[in-house]
């Protein structure tokens, strides 16, 4: 069987992630990136999937408009979308890669997906949090 837990690290520490906890048991690595706005994003090694995800803001009044205007900017976003928390209130950033055949540049393009998405829309998704 695969080792998938150590091949995902090894990709982490490769891309200078900080690793902030890991779990092996339950398939789970937290990360941080502060410069690049990644702060405790979670990887879930399940297989056959890694799912990541980084909270990104809470709406304080959720609105259909809201929901709306999320819906179209995941159109705009190369790798993962938003998605919200059973809630119906947590915007998440969430992408999901195939385990069999993952590689270095996959789990790149997430992560640099994610920052480019912080860089360009921090100002809307602080506007929808209501602060």
């Amino acid at each position: 069987m695969n080792n998938y837990f150590d091949k995902v690290k090894s990709y982490l520490l490769e891309l200078d992630l900080s690793i902030l906890l890991e779990d092996e048991a339950d398939g789970v690595i937290v990360v941080s990136n502060e410069e690049d706005g990644i702060n405790n994003l979670v990887l879930g090694i399940a297989d056959p999937l890694l799912i990541i995800e980084q909270f990104l803001v809470e709406l304080k009044e959720p609105s259909a408009d809201d929901y709306k205007h999320l819906l179209q900017k995941n159109r705009d976003i190369v790798h993962g979308s938003f998605v919200i928390d059973d809630s119906g209130s947590k915007v998440i950033f969430r992408d999901t890669l195939q385990l069999e055949n993952l590689d270095l540049n996959e789990v790149e393009a997430s992560f640099n997906s994610l920052s480019l998405l912080l860089n360009e829309y921090s100002d809307e998704l602080i506007k929808l949090s209501g602060n």
